[in-house]
């Protein structure tokens, strides 16, 4: 059976494609995913007649006159033949149908579609239908038993079934496949073809093997194979005799058996080694029509069934009669391998001299010959890799002698088994569908949508804005063919490939622009096409196919360009950050090799990621790339993996969600329009057997949540892991908003933190309770410095005092390390400003925001106060500084994170003190050397409970407590003691302070209670006022006005409200008149004339401040007695007031 290959032709758009003849052979049909049924009067026919069925065509079949062809609108369709007229709707399915098929006689089609159904549809009457229900994934492929009876099916479940059409049952299935969730990603298109005339076969193509099945007893009765194919076949065709079966595997490999021999009669390969999609006889048997998933089409001529038939059996009559004959055969041949001798074979009588050019055309991609039939002697008289089980089903008793061979001959050449490359991904546009449909969405995002029309009425693009008051819609004419386009707050960028005559034109409509000319264009350089595109805050971006990425202004001012490492997938921008992905290399058995750079715009240019490797999941591609609102890079993978950029981690990518797990069906897929971080958010289009959604009716919006694949999640501890995790992830953008410059949410911010650290301190309880206390020091060691007290408390009150000793000893070196962080942060002006944020990763000074330190505290609010109010008298110079690190801003903003610059404060010749430490009856032996820090669980805690108390007493502001005060550095004063403060409050604010500690002085005085401290401590609070102090002062009576009724404490709570929503540039107005104002000539003196002129002041108190000081250490002295911590914790836990 020798055949000829012909040249191919350009039929179709890239993508998949169908072919079939008409009844008498005169025509060969195609279809492919342009939407287009071609009809050609033959290979060579340059004007083929076009029929536009619809956006996509997947199969067709044509009989008696009648087009029937599978569209992507859900529909199967019938068109006249061969004039193209449509003829109506055979029937419908909720998702597109896959492949469709004719009976033998043409009296009915069976159709598999998507949704999982097969019908079976009767032509003169299309509501006679009959559906077949029991497969679990979309349907591969569908074929008639010639006799009627029956109907096979592949699905992408795995399964091939064999139903009864009339009982509508299935008699048997076979799980031969490999399973997919979708026919573009199955392995196999798996067209299933039944023996015509005798109808006792049925051909599978499983794998690099075709399977044939008999009727009726269903049992596996032959495998054909070719020992040159190594790549999955993907459609067969029977003869119309019956007697050889066509093959065309994903490798481009073409293949014709002899049925009854299992021998390879006819070997060829495509020409550019594109997989073959679809594959028909001729009516007459002499031709091969085929198609490939570039759009070509290509015929393989000159086979001759009867002689081929002919020459099989006078081959097999002499493998006994004549076996010596083989030596006249095969003269030249002796000495070659047995592929390469039999090239020139006996089975091809019919084959012409002139024909000798033509082995070219036979030698596969391999450098091995094609084998037409295997004769070397009568023993090696079948082909080696053609023999399989079942032989005796098909050949008669006169070839009983023939058996198989002993073993392989060697291949001459060393043949390639490794893993294949794979083809790289194509260029696209995120949130865009693909640019062959004439309905497309070219861009949707969050600022509105392009949608783009080419048929024949119009060719036009629509810009539709979510918000209308960014701009009014618009309708564009697309005279140039765009066929990329991105849309931001600022202008539409809009480009088109370059042909021939014109060149790639990249054009903006600046519609935010106050100048009346609002559009631009530039042309490429020639032979160079724009790519992708995307526009960022005052700039657009264009990557072209000469691996160059271009950067323009808004305006249309051509910045800088650079060289791209590889050629483009997608680009996306956001703000001053451009986000590139390209390829970096080839990838292997389904991998894309895929780099990312991510660039930072703006005053300071610089690359954040340098080209390291994109993660994708296991066999799959890029589907989408970008930004969440709040700017950070985030894409999703075929496989639906959503990943985020963790900033807080090295810039590493993290998996926070999987669209898969919220789909119904294994064909549902979910379309991405953007990603919210707060809310957590993914917003998305749910398509229902497809990839992509339709424009018209305009889709519905879906929102996902985010879900980290942390382990056991369906337990307590995992679910909480998870929201912490995903929390701290999820909230990182605060503090690249703010070191960025921008405004940022700080409600959001507050609540996130403090949704943190209770999710700490269930897991912090939940393994007490499991026992799990190094777990438990594990937790503590994420939550911050206030919220470590919490669970010392917990933990003492649970009667665990060795897990209480290591949370102090923890909160010990928490504080250490907050003081050597200090010294080392500049002067911030602006008390309500901030830029770091404890996420878990560090162990920073943040802190629970006042409404939960209330909460916890409110049993031991009057023991602390009193404390606190005794510890300011018992502090050294040392402990002043310190607790004035330690003290906090009760003017400060409550859903701040970490102060951005925190002022620097006075450090004493002694040195730093902890502020756990047990102050000391002495005058500066407390820091001097430290002898007298003691790790009592119970100090630590009184201490460090310091800080909410009195926030709570004087702002009572909701916040985080991390906040270091707005304080001018004071003058040293080595030996005052009663002038320190830790909070600077206004003068009715103290004497508020003073009337709620006073009942717990009586209570607290046998303890540790000095005395209260001196009025100076008001004198110098009053000596510097902050920005918002002095607005408190001018606007107090506006708001006593406003709310009569409301407390010291109340009227600051309002007045921070207050002060909060005042824009940047007054607050800082406020804080400058701060400035110039400030009534501390002493502290003003220090700043701007030197240290000489400040120690007047300080020399006038010192008499004072050391009698008073002698005094205050004698008291301390005599009432500080040793106990052991057992009794203190005692104490503490079960002697409530």
């Amino acid at each position: 059976m020798p055949g000829e290959r012909k040249p191919m032709r350009y039929g179709h758009s890239e993508g998949h494609t169908d072919v079939c003849f008409d009844d008498a052979g005169k025509y060969i049909v195609t279809c492919g995913s342009d939407g287009d049924v071609r009809i050609w009067e033959s290979l060579d026919d340059d004007d083929p007649k076009s029929i536009n069925v619809g956006e996509k065509v997947y199969s067709l079949a044509l009989k008696n006159g009648k087009l029937v062809t599978a569209a992507s609108n859900n529909t199967v369709q019938i068109h006249t033949f061969p004039e193209g007229d449509p003829d109506g709707i055979l029937t419908r399915f909720t998702t597109n149908a896959t492949h469709i098929t004719y009976n033998r006689s043409g009296s009915r089609v069976a159709a598999g579609s998507s949704d999982f159904m097969v019908k079976v549809v009767e032509m003169y009457d299309s509501s006679q239908q009959k559906t077949l229900r029991g497969h679990t994934a979309p349907i591969l492929s569908v074929t008639f038993d010639p006799k009627d009876e029956f109907l096979a099916s592949a699905s992408c479940d795995g399964s091939v079934a064999v139903w009864k059409i009339e009982e509508q049952t299935q008699v048997t299935s076979w799980p031969l496949l490999q399973k997919s969730n979708d026919v573009i990603n199955a392995k196999s298109l798996c067209r299933l073809a039944w023996q015509p005339k005798a109808a006792k076969l049925l051909a599978i193509p499983v794998e690099t093997t075709v399977q044939l099945y008999q009727r009726d007893s269903w049992a596996q009765v032959g495998t054909l194979s070719d020992d040159l194919g190594t790549q999955a076949i993907n459609v067969v065709a029977w003869s119309p005799c019956g007697k050889f079966l066509a093959a065309g595997s994903i490798g481009g490999l073409l293949t014709v058996w002899d049925v009854e021999s299992k021998l390879c009669v006819e070997r060829q390969t495509h020409e550019k080694g594109y997989t073959v999609c679809g594959l028909a006889w001729h009516p007459l048997g002499g031709q091969i029509a085929y198609t490939d998933t570039e759009g070509c089409l290509g015929v393989l001529d000159g086979l001759s069934s009867s002689s081929s038939s002919s020459s099989t059996t006078a081959s097999s009559t002499t493998t006994k009669q004549a076996p010596a004959s083989y030596n006249d055969l095969f003269d030249d041949d002796d000495d070659r391998p047995m592929d390469e001798g039999i090239s020139e074979g006996t089975c091809s009588p019919a084959k012409n001299p002139g024909d000798e050019d033509d082995d070219d055309d036979l030698i596969p991609a391999t450098g091995r010959a094609r084998n037409r039939s295997a004769f070397l002697d009568d023993e090696n008289s079948l082909d080696t890799g053609s023999l399989k089980q079942g032989l005796d089903k098909f050949v008669d008793d006169d070839d009983s002698a023939i058996v198989p061979p002993a073993a392989a001959a060697a291949p001459l050449w060393p043949v390639y088994d490794g893993p294949m490359p794979t083809p790289p991904q194509k260029a696209f546009q995120p949130g865009s569908t693909p640019a062959h449909l004439m309905h497309r969405f070219m861009m949707w995002n969050s600022v509105g949508i392009v949608r783009g029309y080419n048929d024949d009425q119009d060719n036009a693009i629509d810009v539709e804005f979510h918000d209308t008051a960014v701009h009014h819609a618009m309708h564009l004419t697309n005279s140039l063919g765009h066929t990329v386009a991105d849309l931001s707050q600022e202008a539409v960028l809009l480009a088109c490939p370059g042909t021939d005559e014109l060149a790639s034109k990249l054009q903006c409509l600046h519609f935010s622009s106050w100048d009346t000319n609002k559009e631009w264009m530039v042309d490429l350089p020639k032979g160079e096409d724009v790519q992708a595109l995307c526009l960022g805050q005052g700039w657009a971006a264009a990557a072209t196919s000469a691996l160059i990425l271009r950067l323009f202004s808004i305006g249309g001012v051509q910045r800088e360009l650079f060289s791209l490492p590889g050629p483009v997938v997608c680009i996306a921008g956001h703000g001053e950050q451009l986000l590139v992905v390209y390829h970096r290399g080839t990838g292997f058995d389904g991998e894309q090799a895929l780099g990312v750079q991510l660039l930072q715009f703006g005053q300071k240019r610089r690359q954040v990621i340098h080209g390291e490797p994109l993660p994708l999941s296991r066999k799959s591609h890029l589907s989408w790339l970008g930004f969440t609102a709040e700017g950070t890079p985030c894409f999703i993978d075929s496989e639906g993996v959503v990943r985020l950029l963790n900033r807080s981690l090295g810039n590493m990518w993290t998996p926070v969600c999987n669209t898969r797990d919220n789909c119904k069906g294994k064909s549902d897929h979910y379309w991405m329009v953007g990603v919210h971080e707060n809310p957590q958010q993914l917003r998305c289009i749910p398509c229902k057997g497809s990839r992509y959604p339709p424009t018209l009716p305009r889709p519905a919006v879906a929102v996902l949540p985010f879900k980290l694949p942390l382990c056991q999640t369906t337990t307590e501890k995992g679910q909480m892991e998870e929201q912490y995790w995903r929390s701290v992830l999820l909230h990182n953008h605060y503090g690249f908003l703010s070191s960025s410059g921008y405004e940022i949410d700080e409600e959001g911010q507050s609540q996130a933190q403090k949704e943190q650290q209770e999710l700490l301190m269930k897991m912090f309880a939940l393994s007490c309770k499991l026992e799990r206390e190094f777990r438990s020091v594990e937790l503590a060691e994420l939550m911050t410095q206030n919220v470590v007290t919490l669970a010392i408390r917990y933990a003492s009150r649970s009667r665990r005092m060795a897990l209480a000793q290591r949370l102090s000893d923890l909160a010990l070196e928490k504080a250490n390390q907050l003081q050597g962080e200090e010294p080392q942060e500049e002067e911030e002006e602006e008390p309500l400003q901030y830029t770091r944020r404890n996420t878990g990763y560090s162990q920073s000074s943040s802190e629970m925001g006042a409404d939960r330190q209330h909460s916890s505290h409110r049993q031991a609010q009057e023991e602390v106060v009193d404390e606190e109010q005794g510890q300011e008298e018992h502090m050294d110079e040392g402990d002043v500084a310190e607790s004035k690190r330690q003290g906090l801003n009760p003017f400060a903003k409550g859903t701040a994170a970490s102060p951005e610059k925190p002022s620097p404060k006075p450090v004493s010749k002694e040195g730093r003190v902890n502020p756990f430490k047990v102050s000391s009856g002495l005058g500066r032996s407390g820091s001097a050397g430290g002898q007298n820090r003691v790790t009592n669980v119970l100090d630590s805690m009184m201490l460090s409970s310091k800080k909410p108390t009195a926030l709570l007493s004087s702002s009572g502001s909701t916040g985080k407590l991390n906040k270091t005060p707005f304080l001018k550095p004071l003058a040293p004063r080595p030996k005052t003691k009663t002038q320190s403060t830790l909070l600077h409050m206004n003068t009715p604010k103290a004497a508020n302070k003073k009337a709620v500690e006073e009942p717990a002085v009586c209570r607290l005085k046998q303890t540790e209670a000095p005395p209260p401290a001196s009025p100076a401590e008001n004198v110098e609070n009053k000596k510097h006022k902050s920005g918002f102090q002095l607005w408190l002062e001018d606007n107090r009576r506006i708001i006593l006005a406003d709310n009569p009724d409301l407390e010291e404490t109340d009227v600051i709570k309002e007045a921070i409200g207050r002060f909060r929503t005042l824009s940047a540039d007054d607050r800082l107005t406020w804080t400058e008149r701060a400035k110039g104002q400030s009534g501390d000539v002493a502290d003003m003196k220090k700043r701007k004339r030197g240290e000489e002129e400040n120690r007047g002041d300080k020399n006038g108190q010192s008499e004072a401040d050391e009698t008073r000081q002698s005094e205050a250490d004698e008291t301390s002295a005599k009432k500080k007695k040793p106990f052991d911590t057992s009794a203190k914790l005692s104490a503490f836990a079960f002697n409530k007031n």
